[in-house]
């Protein structure tokens, strides 16, 4: 089990070391008119159990990549000419995954007689093997693991104060990282890059997540 606790060691390491990219399918639906002046809105309220910090932190999220589009939040005694919804998900899907220990791999410590070489891959990543037909390696040693893939879904929708459907945008994204705030910014940042956008074309989009700051890289590392 030492090489688990190696591995995980890793995994924090890599996280909180090295920037992060966040993969989103993103699909948007827009009827947005080009003669629209009032950009007022006030969020729809959360409903029931949805209506945690989280939630709110999230929305906070929204307002941001609103307001570099030109929207403004209305005040408490404003009435907005639009209002936005927010909604997520996140499913977690455990796989169990066999893992053998490679009987072959041994010291090695220079050229002998009778023992072969070569570079391949093994789950320490890509590194010479050795294999001495004189030796006796020991028996396979498969080990079972739970490696889990957490699914992430992230809508966004605008409307106008009588209903009039202007905005709807869906972000998914399925990677191994498990904080879900970790995530948010990226997908948040994702529902609005291009806006409007291509009426109903899906497409891909790449952000890179700078683990000293926790923010968004503002620029694409992929769009299309």
């Amino acid at each position: 089990m030492k090489y688990l606790a190696l591995l995980a060691t890793a995994a924090v390491m890599l996280l909180s070391g090295c920037a992060t990219t966040i993969h989103s399918d993103v699909t948007a639906f827009n009827a947005w008119p080009a003669d629209l002046q009032d950009k007022t809105y006030a969020f729809e309220a959360p409903q029931g159990a949805d209506d945690t910090l989280e939630y709110r932190n999230y929305q906070v999220l929204v307002s941001n990549e609103l307001g570099k589009l030109g929207f403004h939040q209305a005040a408490g005694n404003q009435q907005p000419k639009l209002l936005v919804g927010m909604k997520f998900s996140t499913i977690d899907h455990p796989v169990r995954v066999l893992e053998a220990d490679d009987p072959f791999m041994g010291p090695y410590w220079g050229p002998g007689y009778g023992r072969y070489s070569a570079w391949g891959y093994s789950r320490w990543g890509y590194r010479p093997y050795f294999y001495d037909p004189f030796r006796y390696y020991g028996p396979l040693m498969v080990e079972e693991r739970i490696k889990h893939e957490y699914q992430r879904q992230l809508r966004v929708t605008i409307n106008t104060i009588d209903g009039r459907k202007l905005y709807d945008v869906t972000v998914q994204n399925t990677s191994r990282v498990q904080a879900t705030p970790h995530v948010m910014p990226a997908l948040v940042q994702s529902a609005f890059v291009g806006f409007p956008g291509v009426n109903g074309v899906p497409r891909k989009v790449d952000l890179t997540i700078d683990p000293k700051t926790e923010t968004v890289d503002a620029t694409p590392a992929k769009a299309g």
